[in-house]
């Protein structure tokens, strides 16, 4: 029943997006500017969204990941929640994420980035379709941004830290955002369902992976032609113009792989650029794509765990493995097997897996402050795991809150335990 109320709650939602217009997105009037002298002296961390609570963990960068502080990412929640509940089309879709994609949760948190001079952070938050900037000392709201349409998603930050891209997923739009004002600089269209966003190093192209919809129960292969208009879109980062589109159906087609998704989920670069590293929905695997030839290279099929079943319906969002980040010098790859258990470091040059780190639900990998380790988020066992690049074995475990999904590094002041509010 609860699945019936799911897809239906999600199929009133698309109806409704087919005849309202969503509202124009604008950006609330952003704080005075900082004195650059009253900036104190940094100390780089991890922030840990933890996504049906709501709040944030900051742990530190490298070594033991001890806990540094928390923070709660939602200090306005009873004033969305008024205007959710008092918009009817506004209520559809809340619930509609939390029932969908939230697995009956409410989605709070799901990317984060700090600013430059470490006084706030930065986060998108589905459930109410914004992005917020938080003051890291006092956890008040700087500013807030509504997303076009009626979820937001994951985020990328520009290579100096000035700007922010976020998906609006309902929309098709991305957002880029001055991180400091909250002004919106730029957008543009996407594929259906926009996802991951990647800035290549130069700053001078913006990397967009539209996943289609992916909260159907329209799973086996031959229904793939549902999922929607599914692909990478690279623009300008100056213009925000369009300057490619890569269909990776026409390139899984070239090598024999018709039944496989081309829905691209995180993705990762080579130290160069000259590889995209990529997973796709249902696939507990990863491929290559040598971006010169416009061609996939190299595909690698991960261990099953058999435990896990075969039927595509039960996979969480149409994530096999979810998760995926290199080591600084592009020797290793590590590697989230979701909904398989595990997560692995493989060797970049032969894609030869290492040991099956046993982690629950893992949903995320991002690398470690030192550069050493590859730190997973666990989403069934409430905390991150640090694996070393180097030998592939499990470092540690820090406890964090519910459901934790992204890790993004970051910046807070030296002396910073948590916020007024979020502590």
């Amino acid at each position: 029943m609860a699945a019936f109320r799911s897809r239906h709650l999600c199929f009133i939602a698309a109806a409704v997006a087919l005849t309202v217009t969503a509202p124009a997105a604008v950006a609330s009037a952003a704080p005075a500017a900082q004195d650059s002298s009253s900036a104190a002296a940094l100390r780089e961390v991890l922030f840990v969204g933890n996504n049906w609570e709501g709040t944030a963990d900051v742990i530190k960068s490298s070594g033991d990941f001890a806990k540094v502080g928390r923070i709660n990412v939602i200090p306005d929640k009873d004033a969305r929640m008024a205007e959710i509940n008092g918009d009817l089309i506004k209520w559809i879709y809340f619930m509609a994420i939390r029932n969908g994609v939230g697995e009956g949760h409410d989605q709070f948190v799901d990317d984060m980035y700090t600013t430059p001079d470490g006084a706030s952070v930065v986060v998108s938050r589905p459930s109410f379709a914004d992005v917020v900037s938080i003051d890291l000392t006092t956890g008040k709201i700087n500013w807030r941004f509504p997303v076009s349409g009626y979820r937001s998603d994951h985020m990328a930050v520009s290579p100096d830290g000035k700007r922010v891209a976020v998906s609006a997923s309902i929309s098709n739009t991305v957002h880029v955002l001055d991180i400091v004002t909250g002004k919106q600089v730029g957008s543009f269209k996407t594929g259906d369902k926009p996802h991951e966003n990647i800035f290549t190093k130069d700053g001078k192209y913006i990397y967009n992976m539209a996943i289609g919809d992916v909260n159907t129960s329209q799973d086996a292969p031959w229904q793939d032609f549902t999922k929607g208009d599914r692909r990478i879109t690279v623009v300008d980062a100056n213009t925000y113009q369009q300057v490619k589109i890569i269909d990776m159906r026409q390139r899984l087609d070239a090598i024999g792989l018709k039944d496989y998704s081309d829905a691209v989920r995180p993705a990762v670069f080579s130290p160069d650029e000259s590889r995209l590293y990529f997973q796709v929905s249902f696939f507990n695997g990863f491929f290559e794509y040598d971006l010169a030839t416009d061609k996939i290279t190299r595909t690698k099929s991960l261990p099953k765990n058999p435990t896990t079943s075969d039927d595509r319906t039960t996979y969480v969002n149409d994530s096999r493995h979810h998760g995926l980040s290199m080591s600084p010098d592009g020797s290793k790859l590590c590697v989230a097997g979701t909904m398989d258990d595990y997560a692995t470091i493989v060797n970049r040059a032969t894609l030869q897996e290492g040991p099956l780190v046993t982690a629950s639900k893992p949903y995320w990998a991002t690398v470690s402050g030192d550069g050493k380790d590859c730190v997973i988020s666990e989403s069934g066992a409430d905390q991150v795991t640090a694996i070393d690049f180097a030998t592939g074995q499990k470092v540690v475990s820090v406890p964090v809150g519910d459901h934790p999904q992204r890790v993004r590094l970051g910046h807070v002041a030296a002396d910073w335990t948590g916020t007024g509010s979020g502590s």
